[in-house]
């Protein structure tokens, strides 16, 4: 899953973004209002995180206008204001979730986690295709009561693809998941990681299908 972290304060957000990035998420990181106004919509994410203090445009000017696009991505918004009427303003444009500086990781790390359980999995603590279970608390693929050993790139296209069931996705898409702002999303690649799951997964109760020119499905195979 692709979280969008937009925060002024270059150590801070260093920060923030190691420790996601450590729990197993990918994340771009950027630093002012504008650019993530911009990335917002022309890039597809699990939860965007917003400083309110930002330069350019502020963190609730970006919410305002990802709203106003009809763009329901979930947004948890960090300040260092501390007023009621402030948070109140913030959630009454569409925020769903606040969080007051200075604050722990740990906290953070653990609102990330409710935001995309209530988004991605609509409260769900899991996701099914088959005998194949994600477990969104702890991120893991369990597949007939043993869980799957994974890289990174491969866990986001499982969680891809696991997200919609009887979704064609097209390796574009795929892409947008796996790859950052900052890296070469390659198509190409994801051909490779669609095999390597392929091998992960075979004769095990779920299966990738191609469908040639528009992508990829996952799905439970039929005794």
């Amino acid at each position: 899953m692709r979280i969008l972290l937009v925060e002024d304060h270059l150590q801070l957000a260093e920060s923030i973004a190691q420790a996601l990035k450590g729990a197993g998420w990918s994340v771009d990181v950027l630093h002012d209002g504008v650019a993530a106004d911009l990335a917002l919509s022309t890039e597809e994410y699990a939860l965007a995180i917003l400083d309110v203090g930002l330069p350019r445009l502020d963190g609730f000017e970006v919410l305002a206008r990802l709203r106003d696009r009809a763009n329901t991505t979930p947004v948890l918004m960090l300040t260092a204001r501390s007023e009621v009427k402030d948070r109140v303003h913030g959630l009454n444009l569409g925020a769903d979730d606040y969080l007051a500086k200075p604050f722990e990781l740990t906290e953070l790390e653990a609102r990330v986690k409710a935001l995309l359980r209530r988004s991605v999995l609509g409260g769900e603590k899991q996701q099914r295709c088959g005998e194949l279970v994600y477990e969104l608390a702890t991120r893991r693929f369990i597949l007939q009561g043993n869980a799957l050993t994974l890289t990174s790139r491969e866990q986001a296209v499982l969680e891809a693809m696991i997200a919609r069931p009887g979704r064609v996705m097209s390796k574009e898409q795929l892409a947008s998941h796996v790859f950052g702002l900052d890296e070469e999303a390659s198509a190409d690649a994801i051909e490779i990681y669609v095999h390597r799951l392929r091998k992960k997964l075979e004769n095990r109760g779920v299966r990738i299908v191609t469908f040639r020119g528009l992508g990829y499905l996952l799905e439970e195979v039929s005794e």
